[in-house]
This record gives C-alpha cells, sequence and structure tokens, in this order.
C-alpha cells in the first residue's frame, strides 16, 4: 500500500500532467468519463428499478454505481470532480491558476456532453420501458426530486459528495494492481449513494435523462425544465462538489502532506 504522504507527491506530478493536456484531449478524456458516470447510474437504474423497498433500492444503487468511478480510473479518463484536487499542484506552485481553470473548463464540458450522450442513447434506445414502465417513472421521479430541492441542500450534499469522491480517488492511488484500486474506491462511492448526496457530473445524466423520459413517455414533471435543472441542481451541485474537493479535501491534504515538506 502506497502511504499518503507518497500519494501526495504522486498526485502533485500527475496535477501537472492533467494541465499540460491539448484542450481537446481533455475535452475528450472528459467525454469518456461522463460517459463512464452516466453508465454506471444507468445500471444504477436498471437494477433498482422495480425494488419497491426504498432502502433496499438504494443500496442495490449504491452496489452498482461505484463501477463509474472504477472505469474513470482504470482508463485514464478525466472527471471534474476528482480532478478537483489538481489544486495539489496549484498550491506547490507546479501549474498556474490559468492551467488549472483551462482543465476544469474543457473537462467539465466533456463531463457534459458524455453524459448528454449517454443520455439520449438510454432514452430513445427505449430502455426506460423496462419493467412496464416502471424504470421511466422512477428515471423522472429521480430527476423532480433533485430539480425540487433548495440551493443549500444541494449545496450541502455537493460538498460531502465530492469529499467521498475525492477520498476514492486517493484510496485508489493507494493501490498498485487493478483490482486493489477497484476495491479502494468502492466503499467511499457507494457510502455517498447510499446518502444521497449530490454529484453533479452524475446530475448531467440523471436530469436529462428525466427529462427525455417525460417527454418521451408522456409523464408528468411538474418543475422539471431547463431552467431547474441548471439553477436548482447543477450550479449548486458544482458549486458544492468544488468546495469538498478543492477546499476540504484537496487544500487539507496538501497542507498535511506537502506543505510542511517543502
Amino acid at each position: 500500500m502506497i502511504s499518503s504522504d507518497q500519494i501526495a507527491k504522486n498526485y502533485d506530478i500527475a496535477g501537472v500532467r492533467k494541465a499540460n493536456l491539448p484542450g481537446l484531449h481533455m475535452l475528450l478524456l472528459g467525454f469518456f468519463a461522463g460517459m463512464f458516470i452516466a453508465l454506471a447510474g444507468a445500471a444504477a437504474s436498471v437494477a433498482s428499478a422495480d425494488i419497491t423497498n426504498p432502502s433496499a433500492a438504494r443500496i442495490v444503487s449504491a452496489l452498482v454505481f461505484p463501477a463509474g468511478l472504477a472505469m474513470v480510473i482504470c482508463n485514464g479518463s478525466e472527471l471534474f470532480t476528482g480532478n478537483c484536487l489538481m489544486v495539489i499542484s496549484l498550491l506547490d506552485h507546479k501549474i498556474t491558476f490559468k492551467a488549472l481553470m483551462k482543465n476544469y473548463l474543457f473537462v467539465y464540458l466533456g463531463n457534459l456532453i458524455g453524459s448528454l450522450f449517454v443520455s439520449v442513447l438510454f432514452v430513445y434506445g427505449h430502455i426506460p420501458g423496462l419493467y412496464d414502465g416502471l424504470l421511466a417513472q422512477n428515471m423522472v421521479n429521480t430527476a423532480v426530486t433533485k430539480v425540487s430541492l433548495s440551493f443549500s441542500e444541494v449545496f450541502f450534499r455537493g460538498i460531502l459528495c465530492n469529499v467521498m469522491v475525492c477520498v476514492a480517488v486517493w484510496m485508489g492511488m493507494s493501490a498498485t494492481h487493478v483490482s486493489g484500486k477497484i476495491l479502494a474506491v468502492y466503499p467511499p462511492i457507494s457510502a455517498f449513494v447510499l446518502c444521497g448526496f449530490e454529484h453533479c457530473v452524475a446530475n448531467m445524466f440523471y436530469i436529462p435523462a428525466g427529462m427525455m423520459t417525460a417527454s418521451a413517455y408522456g409523464i408528468a414533471a411538474e418543475g422539471l425544465n431547463i431552467g431547474t435543472f441548471i439553477l436548482n441542481n447543477l450550479i449548486p451541485a458544482t458549486i458544492g462538489n468544488i468546495f469538498g474537493g478543492v477546499i476540504v479535501v484537496g487544500f487539507l491534504y496538501w497542507y498535511l502532506f506537502l506543505r510542511e515538506k517543502n
């Protein structure tokens, strides 16, 4: 197992590599990460759709969804929420603020495009019709619930979510084999799904897919539209994810493991 001291040094180097990627590479690698997270969200939705007990349904989703981050890590793609740890390289004066913002922008857009890509194929491939349309109704209900939360609720849940995601990335870097990396990322991601935290990239699938499903299947979805998606969920979730990843984990881990070493 690699120690946290060494992980901090390794991520410091990884942050430089990520910041120096060409913009198109950031976008495409972000596209793949968005796809992987969306596919995991889709699989979690299918797996839990026919379970009537809410607690059991959430447990099943939590067992499936971690596959998303496992695919991101093992395939070398770029996930915005995980990349919040790049603040470590900024604080260590290895990359510039401009380079950091470029990475965040291109990766975020790539994640959005990848998530929407899966949403379109999933919905118009008529997969929500499974279980006599029960999956479709559940997808719409999920999207409506997410846009019905208050700004502060989404923000706070977003903070907690990305603490878990960044800790999962950190734990994944403690392993040297693929099996170890997958096992390491599993508990934190499973826990955030169980608790109902808000992940901006996952919501780039859940809410647009819910909107498309409502339209394609004629399901009522009061208050669910592009405006509520962006204003009620995507913005506060993104801000919360940044706070949780950059400040709570990134800054404090840099302070603990790198600042005193320089």
